[in-house]
């Protein structure tokens, strides 16, 4: 019954509603005028005309100020503060008038204590008139008993955010705010804001207690290294963990539920960021012109953010592909305004390949510095597509080499990886390859000085491990994984396109620069800390009830268990405490040319038996974990074996590149 009052209240044309409000507000005018007589009298009183004169003089003042002040364009049910402050100031104005006349002035018979007592008591019974409309009508009731069954949250930090966070929580109709964490002696067992401030040490207690499923964590200030150490407090516990940005990144100031995101593998990793050194940053950035070959990619675009950020003359873009170009171009054109930068940003179609194409970009623009960022980099991929690669990753930095030297370009750069060190899949062994043809170019001299920066994986990076473990654990798993006991350093993407054009300034010519990543993690502990980190368990032997299980599939093609940054030993440091400066063997460039040439017909004839070879004979330590079958054995088997009337079909099933990864068992 009380619902389908609710609805034909609901249902009633707008008009009539305000009509409503306004009777009801009238009759409550006549009612304090007689509450506030019999209180000053201490007495229950019959009405009589002297109240109800009092009572029609309290109608023509308020009515008028009301709809003045716009009382009865509020809707009951989303009436908040606003709408009690617009109540607050309505009946302020009226008891001014009100008690002037009846307190100040004086009417006779009436009692003066009545023109103080009956605005009062009129503010109270209107403003709860809208209280009670909005808890009715607005469903607060309903929402009040379904509020036990949403999730329990606690707020890690009891500092400005927390307390922000708390107040956004309040208006949330999703999640029910529990109260505090902080590891303050002096805050424990206070109260802020009415909520409770616990110690972490309780937390055990609070789940079972208070059905806390819940944290989010508030300390934007903090660092790493502080915020790992909570973690590994919270991974154990059944608990979903979220985490709000750097203050950084809240600059705004002003903390809303938006702002809470779930971890990322950086807030795993006790590393504390270093802040960069602007010198190093701004030396070859601001006010020059600056080429990104693969500025399109996640390592490009970023150095491309971060190049933008030091103010250069002209901000040139390379890319092959048309989408990614179209989108970096818009992101960055979207960051000069925000930054109310003059630099121009230049959108550049063209493979790094194309030495002609290169050529008139690099003489038309006259680059300060080329950021070579472009490559093939994904491990599989490259096995399935060598020639590609080696075409894209070898050739392509050739190229480009030649051209900033026949253009004199002061300084050219290459990103490069860890998977170079002693290679065991054909990426790595050709971003060896192309590193030793930097080196073997800037022993010869000339107008370009040519370095090369070395890291591991990037979290956020397309093909990175991260994303792929949070939507496998939003799927229900399983977690797949390629070995136990693999590990690979991190780092993250900003960091990394930081140091990139810190080592960049550095550089003498022939620089290997190795970042220093940290210490290497292993992807298996990283999975269990993002699935109980979720506020899930691990479903394994000992856990058979868990919610994710953990699957081993076997490496992949070329796929190193433990990744290296060095070839040689003792790196020597360098004015940046996070870039170490390599020296390792390589060879001219007499005894490199002619080999160089050998591969490029090994590519042109898309010989993958024979760039093999090559690769083999030129790179020191690659060291291939599988053996290849090249397609047009493999073509000229199935013809033998199938009739030559399959000719044509076979030779577009085993098209160059298609078969040759296949492993001989």
């Amino acid at each position: 019954m009380p619902g389908l009052i609710k609805q034909q209240v609901l249902a009633l044309p707008r008009s009539l509603k305000r009509a409503l409000v306004l009777a009801l507000d009238t009759t409550l005018c006549l009612f304090t005028v007689w509450l506030a007589w019999c209180l000053r009298l201490e007495a229950w009183l019959v009405p009589d005309a002297l109240q109800l004169k009092v009572g029609l003089a309290s109608i023509a003042l308020a009515l008028p100020i009301f709809i003045r002040l716009g009382l009865y364009r509020a809707i009951f049910r989303y009436a908040g503060w606003n709408a009690m402050m617009a109540v607050v100031q309505a009946v302020a104005a009226y008891g001014v008038l009100f008690a002037a006349v009846f307190t100040l002035y004086g009417v006779q018979s009436v009692p003066r204590t009545v023109g103080i007592l009956q605005p009062l008591l009129l503010f109270v019974a209107i403003g709860g008139v809208r209280a009670v409309g909005r808890f009715w009508l607005g469903g607060v009731y309903r929402r009040l008993l379904q509020r036990r069954h949403w999730p329990g949250v606690l707020i890690y930090g009891a500092g400005h955010t927390g307390r922000q966070l708390a107040r956004a929580l309040g208006d949330s109709h999703e999640q029910r705010l529990l109260g505090f964490l902080d590891d303050d002696d002096r805050l424990q067992g206070q109260s802020l804001d009415g909520r409770p401030v616990f110690a972490p040490r309780e937390l055990p207690q609070l789940i079972e207690r208070l059905n806390a499923t819940d944290v989010l964590l508030a300390m934007p200030s903090a660092s790493r290294s502080a915020r790992n150490a909570i973690l590994r407090h919270l991974q154990d516990l059944p608990l979903h963990v979220r985490t709000l940005p750097t203050m950084a990144e809240l600059s705004s100031g002003k903390v809303t539920l938006n702002d809470a995101r779930e971890l990322d593998v950086e807030d795993l990793l006790a590393r504390n960021a270093v802040a960069p050194n602007d010198l190093l940053l701004n030396k070859h950035t601001r006010g020059k012109v600056v080429m990104v070959t693969g500025a399109g990619g996640s390592i490009g675009s970023e150095l491309c953010r971060q190049i933008l950020a030091c103010h250069p003359e002209c901000l040139l873009l390379l890319e092959q592909s048309e989408f990614a170009l179209y989108e970096v171009h818009q992101k960055l054109q979207q960051q000069c305004l925000q930054m109310e930068a003059d630099t121009r940003v230049i959108p550049l179609l063209g493979s790094v390949c194309d030495k002609t194409r290169l050529l008139r970009i690099m003489c038309t623009w006259q680059p300060h510095i080329v950021y070579h960022a472009a490559a093939y980099k994904h491990v599989p991929m490259v096995e399935h597509n060598p020639t590609e690669g080696v075409r894209n990753n070898v050739l392509g930095t050739w190229m480009c080499a030649e051209a900033a030297q026949q253009a004199q370009v002061p300084h050219f750069v290459l990103v490069s990886t860890d998977k170079a060190v002693r290679p065991t899949n054909t990426m790595g062994a050709s971003k060896r390859l192309a590193e030793m043809v930097l080196q073997a170019l800037a022993d010869q001299g000339g107008p370009t000085r040519f370095s090369m920066v070395r890291f591991g994986n990037v979290l956020g990076s397309s093909g990175s491990v991260v994303p792929l473990f949070r939507k496998q654990i939003e799927a229900g798993g399983p977690v797949t994984l390629t070995h136990p006991e693999i590990t690979r350093y991190f780092m993250t993407i900003p960091e990394a396109a930081q140091l990139v054009i810190q080592a960049g300034a550095m550089a003498h010519g022939g620089d290997v620069f190795v970042l220093d990543m940290g210490e290497p993690v292993r992807i298996a502990d990283l999975a269990r800390r993002m699935i109980t980190l979720s506020g899930l368990r691990v479903k394994d032997e000992n856990h058979p009830q868990g919610d994710i299980a953990i699957a081993v599939t076997g490496l992949r093609p070329g796929e190193k268990l433990y990744e290296e940054l060095l070839i040689g030993d003792n790196p020597q440091p360098t004015e940046h405490k996070r870039i170490l400066r390599a020296h390792e063997n390589h060879l001219s460039w007499v005894q490199l040319e002619p080999r160089l040439h050998a591969l490029l017909t090994c590519l042109d004839a898309d010989d993958v038996l024979s760039l093999r070879q090559c690769l083999l004979e030129l790179v020191e330590g690659f060291t291939p974990t599988d053996e290849v079958v090249d397609w047009r054995l493999l073509t000229q088997q199935s013809i033998a074996a199938k009739g030559p009337q399959n000719v044509s079909s076979l030779q577009t099933a085993h098209s160059p590149g298609a078969a040759y990864t296949q492993v001989l068992h």
